[in-house]
């Protein structure tokens, strides 16, 4: 049973076809690095797999159940574009606020020990709004994993870190891989992603032109599939 998969989606902007029957299937515990040009459509199939938009056609399933279903919910964690904090609450009024919805346990030690992880303790009672973009970009990421989400979704989530913010992120990355947590992430950052990718998918005018194995030549070349791609035959 794959841990998130999404079955023949097409996504309708109007008559714009921003997705045209992407299929894409991520097992328990891999990393899928989600590729793809400007406007290829990562962003709506991510957003189409947290259930934050709905399919024109097509079905997502979460562990074998609809992505729909509520009970499923704090099942995924999601970064986005947007950040997805609270300007006029503090990082920690943030955290204990998503918390909450989430049921954490001991939701008060889990913000601390959060902020603790993306190095904002110091700032903990700051407001968001003052924060620098990528202090924002931190307290996101610290939502994100707050609640220890089975799987985790994330949308370009390297974008306005520094190397020290980049550094966390990967540990992150890495202790919930190694809880047997399932990541899907699109970037345009393709050397840190083939670092933990376990498979690598490529979208391209919103299909799923390539899906499979991370191999060792993704690794050593992060251009290497657009290429290959590109060079075939149309």
């Amino acid at each position: 049973m794959s841990a998130i998969a999404a079955d023949g989606v097409w996504k309708y902007f109007g008559d714009y076809p921003a997705l045209r029957g992407a299929t894409l299937e991520a097992p328990p515990g891999a990393c899928v690095a989600l590729l793809g040009r400007n406007g290829a459509g990562k962003t709506t199939l991510l957003r189409i797999l947290a259930n934050l938009s709905r399919p024109s056609k097509g079905e997502v399933t979460v562990f074998g159940e609809s992505a729909r279903d509520e009970k499923v919910r704090a099942k995924i964690g999601y970064l986005g574009h947007g950040i997805g904090v609270y300007d006029d609450l503090s990082a920690y009024e943030n955290l204990i606020l998503f918390g909450q919805l989430m049921n954490v346990p001991d939701t008060k030690a889990a913000a601390e020990a959060a902020l603790e992880r993306v190095g904002l303790t110091r700032v903990r009672d700051g407001f968001a709004r003052e924060f620098s973009r990528g202090m924002r970009q931190r307290l996101a990421v610290a939502r994100a994993f707050l609640h220890n989400p089975e799987i985790l979704l994330l949308d370009e989530p390297f974008t306005s870190l520094d190397d020290r913010a980049i550094a966390v992120l990967h540990e992150l990355l890495r202790d919930a891989l190694s809880k047997g947590a399932t990541i899907v992430m699109s970037t345009h950052q393709i050397r840190e992603a083939m670092e933990l990718a376990t498979q690598v998918a490529l979208l391209e005018r919103g299909k799923i032109v390539h899906s499979g194995p991370r191999t060792d030549e993704m690794l050593g070349d992060p251009g290497w599939l657009y290429r290959k791609y590109e060079e075939k035959p149309k």
